[in-house]
């Protein structure tokens, strides 16, 4: 069994344990599994919103307050530590890791959705369009990226240059010190784990929905929920033999295959578009968006008294926390080598500039469309939103031909996110090993699919969405201890602590970077 398996049983089993039983109650609870997750979304929403948007605004600060202080120059890895992957194949892994599905779901939809139910009242329809734009950008721009690169750098920084386990524990030993090693440490990982895999489904579910709808637009198949678990069950199978090969291998070739094929693809679309009217909105949307950088990510909807803000930017922030451990853990594992200013400006600065090039070539296109011709886009839209990269491209040359592009693409990031999903779960349930067994691999690249399925059956995407935010709540408490944890090595206020520790396990604990 150990040929397949290395495990941290107090990790490992409880993290099962609980996956388990979430999968049998989702799929035997009915109706109030579903109604639970409502009513566990509408207190999260309602009574914690402001610690989200509080929270995502002070790991900004914290993630640049360590590229531009004195520790910015510190190699991760040490000072001899050499970049494992190349610009470009970083980059590439960066970027379908930490949006992947989400681009192409959202891309035309939800500005779409934000000019049609504005958050904020605009007397101008031009004005409404920008602000569309905003808000988009605002959800998935530097206040997301923030999260995963706090988590990101924490864990490279522990684990490459303090020889700690590659888990989420090691963050925390400034604060809890050989704590970490016991139950406390256990505590933090089972919640990863379970943080992590709800994450992935939400991405898995919106993965499939898409497919399904594209797949019904091209060739008439059915996309209901029968469908999109098949589609589920197909793309877990090929991200099995992707999570088989490892990371330099199949996970490499699939990110940097998603890069080329995205940036082709956005080509094409913005050549068959405006060109002009495209560059004018990125110019002015980007613009705009960062005269209110601190006004948007402050907005708390305080004097309206409406559902916007808990069903678009808290769900957002509960669901990229949520996904932080997966996507944190995965770009410390590919960064060592990089100086922390290079970490923190690549991760915070490169995936949002090409996230707001995306948005606005399919977001702003279809605002474009809709203010020219009201309802076109808007209707069908509103009526299921996982039509709405089908319909706009319905509007152009060649839809039969870009659909099918657009079908391959939401694949293969449905397979990194989930072999990627898969590296991170197994190194977290070992015990920090950076290369679990292959059966190890399998086993948690079938459970992400069995969540993701559970969920569809147990409510469809809302019931996932009430998942990542009743999870992210709790690893927002985490996130806090670890900006202070962090804060604090870089620091170096616990030099006597390490001191101390050193003397009674000097195997333990290796400075790599002093």
């Amino acid at each position: 069994m150990k040929k397949y398996f290395d495990v941290y049983p107090r990790v490992f089993y409880p993290s099962l344990i609980l996956i388990l039983s979430f999968v049998l109650v989702a799929i035997l609870g009915g109706d109030p599994v579903k109604n639970f997750f409502t009513e566990v979304t509408h207190t999260v929403t309602s009574y914690g919103g402001w610690l989200f948007i509080l929270g995502v605004n002070i790991f900004i600060v914290v993630c640049l307050w360590a590229a531009f202080g004195k520790f910015g120059k510190k190699r991760l890895g040490g000072k001899g530590a050499v970049p494992e992957f190349s610009m470009f194949s970083w980059f590439s892994m960066l970027f379908s890791a930490g949006m992947g599905i989400g681009l192409l779901y959202f891309a035309v939809s939800e500005p779409i959705t934000h000019f049609i139910n504005p958050p904020l009242d605009t007397p101008q329809i031009k004005d409404q369009a920008i602000q569309a734009l905003n808000f988009t950008y605002l959800h998935w721009g530097l206040h997301a990226w923030a999260i995963y690169c706090l988590v990101g750098l924490s864990l490279a920084y522990f684990s490459f240059n303090k020889n700690l386990p590659f888990s989420l524990r090691s963050i925390f030993f400034p604060v809890l010190g050989r704590k970490i090693f016991g139950w406390r440490g256990d505590i933090i990982d089972v919640i990863a784990v379970v943080a992590t895999l709800f994450g992935l489904a939400t991405s898995l579910g919106f993965g499939a929905r898409q497919i399904a709808t594209g797949g019904n637009f091209l060739f008439g198949f059915d996309a209901g929920v029968g469908s999109q678990i098949i589609i589920i069950v197909v793309i877990t199978l090929i991200a099995t033999l992707s999570v088989v090969t490892g990371l330099k291998k199949g996970v490499k070739l699939l990110s940097r295959l998603n890069l080329i094929v995205a940036v082709i693809f956005l080509v094409f679309v913005f050549l068959l578009t405006d060109p002009v009217g495209v560059l004018n909105i990125f110019v002015e949307s980007t613009g705009m968006y960062f005269q209110r950088f601190i006004e948007l990510g402050s907005w708390s909807s305080s004097f309206t008294d409406n559902t916007w803000q808990g069903d678009w930017t808290i769900f957002y922030w509960a669901w990229w926390i949520a996904w932080s451990p997966f996507v944190g853990m995965f770009i410390a594992r590919v960064s060592r080598g990089r100086t922390v200013r290079e970490f923190v400006l690549g991760v915070l600065f490169v995936p949002t500039i090409i996230t707001f090039i995306w948005m606005s070539t399919f977001g702003g296109s279809a605002l474009l469309l809709e203010m020219d011709q009201p309802g076109l886009l808007s209707g069908p839209i509103m009526e299921d939103s996982s039509t709405s990269l089908f319909v706009f491209l319905k509007q152009f040359p060649l839809p039969a031909v870009t659909s099918f592009i657009g079908i391959f693409m939401v694949s293969v990031f449905f397979v990194t996110s989930s072999d990627s999903g898969s590296l991170v779960i197994d190194s977290i349930t070992s015990g920090g090993k950076l290369n679990a067994p292959v059966g190890q691999r399998i086993l948690w690249a079938f459970m992400e699919g069995a969540v993701a399925i559970a969920l569809l059956v147990g409510g469809g995407l809302k019931t996932m969405q009430a998942a990542s935010i009743s999870t992210g709540i709790l690893f927002l408490i985490v996130l806090f201890i670890m900006c202070w944890s962090l804060i604090k090595s870089l620091g170096r206020g616990h030099k006597k602590r390490l001191k101390k520790f050193k003397q009674k396990h000097p195997n333990a604990w290796v400075e790599s970077d002093a």
